[in-house]
């Protein structure tokens, strides 16, 4: 589905919620809250600065319904009450400039660190290779809850709407997997039931929150056990199911073949029957010139996370320059800092190869 649409249109969502742009910052892990999961200046001032930067759409970072759902030192949480004055902070210095202000919902299942967490990590099957344990049907249930209970905190906080994360190999998506997923009870064994949880947790938050509240869902149709076929299936579903406003799809490349025809991986869910459901897709959508194909492609708005970290006013520097690209990496840690990251942030782009000087 083919779109001429510019950059600058405004987006409304099914809910009724406007984005005043194409762009949204792609969920990033940080690692700059607290170690309790309330937020820190530096995460404020990371997320605040992007709004500030004209992108339309907000997203924070992952941020665990559960304790047990910690997968990263710094993670900001969004499972408990003590978390509400930080996330109130936060979705007002957000909509302050203007933008959507949206939290990611998640947990880490069998990828979360044990030391971290203080316990066996959580898995919907046994896996011995992770040193994770089965989820007992109530856990299940008590983690859909969660879920749920999470949206709400945050729509109490003020935000526009929430993500729910079924990508990378958190704990959707190994639910969704065959691989990870061997349960015999009715959230194992086919597609239906591997995504039983995930479309519990969906309606679940729609009934909560109402229908003015935004809700997406982010999925990745490559890695962890994920096959681009049955995801395009699962994401059709999503889309018939009337309880969404939009699909995020991680796709790491969006221009790369999509093994199953001769299209592009965008190109290939671009043709979903999206009805009113709006398509995002993040995956080395570098500079204006990709930003623009990737909405050509068919996609209704583009995630950026690379340039985001690079550009806090990435969106304003390509409207106002068609040619507009990043700088080049690596760059100095000053450059970062200038660009509102702290020194959690900068230290864990460091481990990235070849983003940070030195």
């Amino acid at each position: 589905m083919p779109n001429s649409v510019s950059l600058s249109t405004p987006l409304t969502f099914p809910c009724g919620k406007t984005m005043k742009n194409r762009f949204m910052l792609a969920p990033m892990t940080n690692k700059q809250s607290h170690e309790d999961g309330t937020l820190s200046d530096d995460e404020y001032h990371w997320l605040t600065m992007r709004a500030k930067g004209q992108f339309g759409l907000v997203m924070t970072c992952a941020s665990n319904v559960q304790f047990n759902g910690k997968c990263w030192s710094g993670q900001l949480g969004i499972y408990d009450d003590k978390h509400l004055e930080g996330h109130q902070r936060l979705a007002a210095g957000i909509r302050a400039y203007g933008s959507l202000a949206v939290v990611q919902l998640h947990h880490g299942g069998m990828r979360c660190p044990a030391e971290l967490i203080g316990a066996e990590p959580v898995a919907p099957s046994d896996s011995p290779e992770e040193g994770a344990r089965e989820l007992s049907l109530p856990e299940v249930e008590q983690l859909r809850d969660d879920f749920i209970a999470a949206a709400r905190r945050a729509q109490q906080a003020g935000y526009d709407g929430v993500e729910v994360h079924g990508a990378h190999g958190y704990i959707l998506t190994q639910f969704l997997s065959p691989e990870h997923n061997r349960r015999q009870d009715h959230y194992g064994g086919d597609l239906d039931n591997r995504a039983r949880l995930l479309f519990e947790i969906v309606r679940g938050i729609r009934a909560a929150c109402g229908k003015g509240f935004l809700l997406g869902v982010r999925l990745s149709p490559e890695r962890f056990g994920m096959e681009p076929a049955e995801i395009k299936t699962l994401s059709q579903q999503l889309i018939d199911s009337g309880a969404i406003d939009f699909l995020d799809l991680s796709l790491w490349d969006v221009f790369k073949p999509s093994g199953l025809s001769d299209q592009s991986l965008l190109a290939y869910f671009a043709d979903l029957d999206r009805r009113s459901v709006r398509l995002t897709a993040a995956g080395k959508i570098h500079g204006a010139r990709e930003a623009r194909q990737t909405l050509e492609a068919g996609m209704d708005f583009v995630a950026i996370g690379k340039s985001a970290i690079l550009h806090h006013d990435f969106p304003a520097q390509v409207l106002r320059n068609p040619d507009f690209r990043p700088v080049s990496t690596p760059v100095s840690k000053a450059h970062l800092e200038r660009e509102g990251l702290g020194t959690a942030f900068i230290g864990y782009m460091e481990r990235w190869k070849g983003f940070v000087e030195g």
